[in-house]
């Protein structure tokens, strides 16, 4: 009986500790909207720069050079569910570009990271 009383208190104290990391290390907004953005200035430019009529590093610049627009852009458009030990991030994206098709992203933030598990084309 000690023996399961030790393992017991053992487990509990490990989960308690880990729901404490979790919760200290859960990413808030202006991580996530930093995230979001890079990742899409990155995708924009692997991608969209290959097809584009430009030279490659002129297109690099000009999608650098929209950054912070694009910032602007997630922070408007995510809804954030704070859960305390992660969050779940939610993104429409649109841009008011013709033959330019809107994204819906799910993202879930914990332990000072993100997974997008989730994006649909609209």
């Amino acid at each position: 009986m000690k023996k399961i009383n030790a393992i017991a208190a053992v487990t509990g104290t490990v989960l308690v500790g880990l729901g404490v990391a979790m919760a200290v290390t859960n990413p808030g907004p202006e991580s996530y909207h930093d995230y979001a953005s890079q990742r899409l200035m990155e995708y924009a430019q692997e991608n969209a720069c290959d097809r584009l009529p430009i030279a490659k590093g002129a297109c690099v610049s000009a999608i650098g050079s929209v950054q912070s627009d694009i910032e602007d852009i997630i922070r408007r458009n995510t809804q954030r569910q704070n859960f305390l030990l992660w969050s779940v991030y939610k993104t429409d994206l649109s841009l008011p570009l013709p033959l330019i098709p809107a994204y819906q992203f799910e993202t879930v933030g914990a332990f000072q990271s993100f997974y997008t598990y989730e994006y649909k084309k609209q």
